[in-house]
């Protein structure tokens, strides 16, 4: 790996994101699992996100290794996904790339971290040409005692990457499916309610603020804010007919909500998502979340034509996960969120 270098940036180009994506896609296709989730790609494409980048590339200019740091909530913590290139791991480019971001958090210049780092990567920080650490390399504008990072797949090798370098376990999240081929059934609508489509431009307040109370405890998704829609509304995926809205029909209140999600990747089978549900917690009684479950599972098969689905749920959560089970789900692998300081 002689002459490979990590570089810094806070704002990638149009090719700089393009090398990113066919990064992920090969790891992704090697691994069973995409490296880098929706939150981070969305902020990979977003001009106006907080993020730092570090890219690794060979002398030829082959992107091979990146890190993604997730600077937008600095008082909890920062957020960090990494990749390397199936043919360019086992060298010692992970924990380079993973030293050099830890770096960047803390304000401070290693030049090792728990091992020698592969020749030519210009020590464990942001580098340029002449090994010279990159301006605001290492700055420390971010909390240094907490960083979270994702293994995506919960592969043994970023495990003990984490260990090594002072990560514990702390959530790790499963990726259910099921069949669309078999029984749809669920519980009717209780008495005044109704089902529609999500209006987008008139139902971002209402939905936001249900939203907010069905997470209220969950740690990303009760956050979220209308620059949220607005990403996740430019997206090729989004289908506001998908999106669908279990409404009290004598008041128009929101009761719950059911959006879906269709992925598609060239050379694979679709697959739907059950990307995000709730249920306001005044109105949990008479089945709401299974009816809004099995409505969406079969929009997903009647109007998008699909025969598979898959769907979040954080382990700890026994509650769901077995809910997930009854209507069919089963485990199909796991993500793994580690925690330093």
């Amino acid at each position: 790996m002689t002459g490979v270098r990590v570089d810094r940036a806070d704002r990638l180009d149009e090719a700089g994101i393009a090398d990113v994506l066919a990064l992920a896609r090969a790891a992704g296709d090697a691994d069973g699992a995409d490296p880098l989730d929706e939150a981070v790609l969305l902020r990979l494409r977003d001009p106006r996100a907080a993020a730092v980048h570090l890219t690794t590339r060979t002398p030829e200019g082959r992107l091979v290794g990146y890190a993604h740091l997730d600077v937008t909530a600095p008082a909890q913590g920062t957020g960090l996904d990494l990749v390397v290139h199936p043919a360019y791991r086992r060298r010692g480019l992970g924990r380079a790339i993973a030293t050099a971001a830890l770096a960047e958090v803390s304000g401070t210049l290693p030049t090792d971290v728990g091992g020698a780092l592969p020749a030519g990567v210009g020590g464990a920080v942001p580098v340029d040409a002449g090994g010279q650490p990159l301006a605001g390399a290492g700055s420390g504008q971010l909390r240094p005692d907490a960083v979270r990072a994702w293994a995506h797949g919960d592969h043994p090798a970023a495990a003990a990457l984490a260990v090594d370098l002072g990560f514990g376990r702390a959530r790790v999240l499963w990726q259910m499916r099921r069949s669309l081929t078999g029984p749809l059934t669920g519980p009717q609508l209780p008495d005044g309610v109704t089902l529609r489509a999500f209006r987008p431009g008139t139902d971002d307040d209402a939905w936001l603020a249900l939203n907010a109370r069905a997470f209220a405890e969950h740690p990303e998704q009760g956050r979220w804010t209308a620059d949220d829609l607005r990403l996740r509304f430019a997206e090729p995926w989004f289908d506001p007919d998908g999106f669908l809205l279990a409404v009290e029909e004598s008041t128009g209140r929101l009761l719950g909500f059911h959006w879906t999600k269709v992925h598609q990747r060239a050379g694979s089978t679709p697959i739907g998502e059950v990307y995000v549900l709730g249920v306001d917690p005044t109105a949990h009684r008479g089945g709401l979340g299974r009816v809004l479950t099995a409505a969406g599972l079969a929009y997903l098969r009647e109007r998008r034509g699909l025969d598979r689905v898959m769907l979040y749920v954080d382990e700890s959560n026994t509650a769901a996960v077995a809910l997930y089970l009854r209507l069919g789900f089963a485990h199909w692998c796991a993500h793994v969120n580690y925690h330093r300081g």
